[in-house]
């Protein structure tokens, strides 16, 4: 007997479903299986945990010939999550079950030996594709149900057990679907951080430049001596940050849900996401990739923070692979027979000593670093590299007085209000063109278009750029971030004062800055 069920392979995150045909035919006293449709060794395993948890449970396989096909053929398959599909197909094709409802649903799950289901990652990308071409249901495990009942349209049915399936397609017991509001749920838990601005004594003028970065999303860079607070003022920046959008939240989602990063029982992820790698990381963890290509560091940080503490202690060739990605949005991982895509809209926040000892341009204490080595330890950050990042700013350390005062500090609700404001006024500078939602991702044509500038500005910033040797593409983003200046004083065009400001945010292009 012929049976089918239906499971689905995700790449990228994109999913695809995958047909699995399960055909008992033939006798003898030799138990057979044959999986074929290019599975991995995960899947060709299934059968040990398949034939073990059916009989672990008092049904039956006969003593014959069963040939699982996985198709699309050519489509390699990956992972333990085909499992529950080929056990139900088996027992459909054995007629321990009705086979009838089977066409109805998209089935995924990995089987323990005693019947159990255990989880599976990306639950929501194949939600969505299932909804998309007209399943009425999904069945996974109940770990993943919320996180696939986001989708509206689609009957998302959590199960713990194998019985639960049995029971459920016989009729005695039918499982009910996991409904999720998706809309109150997302806006219930928007905004809510545990760390605030608040918290930051002092320090003005370095949350005056996070300020700017947020509201133009714009990548910057933290240069200080231990203990000034760069960590503690990377951390808050998603504070400061535009909420995200449903959509954002759910394209955000469908990222960590492929890399299975998803918190537990979470179907949304609420906040911007904020990712801190440590120095350590590999050049495949920070961009993606492997054998089996999962999402990095970047794509786990799109529409949200990347944050790089101790800059220079990152290896030469991990830095460089993030000038493409910070370029494109995006990271393209090729392989010989595929190639996928992953998201990559981050904004990079780092942060670095400005020396080896830590105390070089300390107000109090002594750096202790010899001729040129702070120069050498700069050179660890390739040129290129700190083109593309907007705002370069020095971080003191705050001066006693100041911690033990009992001034309050402004919280992060007021400067996230004139982030908003900001952005607001950037989405209606550019409509009609999707791919730019800040001013960060303008591209030089644009810069020339909206970032016009007068005969005294000018002046001032072709002196800048003599005076401090800088590259064109400096040029074009001391533009874009006195355009972001302008848009949070409400000024429709860039003055003289904005462009100042946005000079002064290249302290690593200042002459003799390092000696």
């Amino acid at each position: 007997m012929l049976v089918k069920t239906f499971a689905s392979a995700v790449h990228g995150v994109q999913a695809h479903t995958i047909t699995i045909e399960v055909n008992m035919s033939g006798g003898g006293s030799d138990l057979r299986s044959f999986i074929v449709g290019l599975p991995d060794n995960a899947v060709k395993e299934s059968w040990q945990r398949i034939e073990t948890a059916v009989r672990h449970n008092g049904m039956r396989i006969p003593r014959m010939k069963f040939v699982f096909n996985l198709a699309p053929a050519d489509v390699r398959k990956e992972g333990t999550g085909y499992d529950l599909p080929m056990a139900i197909g088996l027992l459909a094709a054995s007629e321990q079950m009705p086979a009838e409802e089977l066409a109805d649903y998209l089935i995924m799950g990995e089987l323990s030996l005693d019947g159990s289901i255990q989880p599976i990652k990306g639950a929501l990308p194949i939600a969505i594709q299932a909804r998309k071409e007209g399943f009425k249901g999904f069945i996974l495990p109940i770990q993943n149900a919320r996180e696939a009942a986001i989708v509206n349209d689609l009957d998302v049915l959590g199960v713990q057990h194998l019985n639960d399936i049995v029971a459920h397609f016989h009729g005695e017991k039918r499982i009910a679907p996991v409904f999720v509001d998706t809309r109150a749920e997302f806006l219930s838990h928007q905004s809510t951080h545990d760390v605030d601005f608040s918290d930051v004594k002092g320090q003005e003028n370095i949350k005056r430049a996070l300020e700017i970065a947020a509201a133009g999303g714009h990548n910057v860079i933290l240069i200080g001596p231990p203990g000034a607070g760069k960590t503690m003022l990377a951390k808050r920046m998603p504070t400061i940050l535009p909420p995200l959008t449903l959509m954002e939240a759910l394209e955000t989602t469908k990222i960590h849900s492929v890399a299975g990063k998803l918190p537990a029982e979470s179907a949304l992820l609420y906040n911007r996401p904020f990712r801190s790698p440590h120095h350590t990381v590999s050049d495949v963890a920070l961009v993606g990739g492997g054998n089996n290509p999962q999402p990095g560091e970047i794509s786990l940080a799109h529409n949200g923070v990347l944050f790089l503490d101790e800059l220079p202690e990152f290896r030469r060739n991990v830095l460089e692979v993030l000038r493409q990605p910070m370029e494109e949005r995006k990271v393209t991982i090729s392989r010989a027979r595929f190639s996928v895509d992953y998201p990559a809209n981050f904004m990079l926040v780092a942060s670095m000593n400005p020396c080896p000892c830590g105390y070089y341009n300390h107000p109090e204490k002594e750096c202790v670093c010899g001729p040129g080595v702070v120069q050498r330890y700069l050179n660890k950050i390739s040129g290129p590299l700190l083109d593309r990042i907007d705002l370069h700013v020095e971080v003191t350390p705050v001066a006693i007085e100041e911690l033990s005062a009992m001034k309050e500090e402004e919280s992060s609700a007021p400067i996230r209000e004139r982030v908003i404001r900001a952005r607001e006024a950037q989405e209606r500078r550019f409509q009609g063109k999707p791919e730019i939602i800040a001013n960060a991702l303008m591209p030089s044509a644009v810069v020339r278009e909206v970032c016009a500038i007068g005969a005294p500005g000018q002046l001032l910033l072709n002196k800048a750029m003599e005076r401090l040797g800088l590259s064109a593409r400096a040029y074009d983003r001391i533009l874009k971030v006195a355009r972001t200046i302008a848009d949070l004083a409400g000024s429709e065009d860039i003055k003289v004062e904005h462009l100042a400001e946005a000079i002064q945010y290249r302290s690593l292009d200042r002459e003799n800055w390092a000696g």
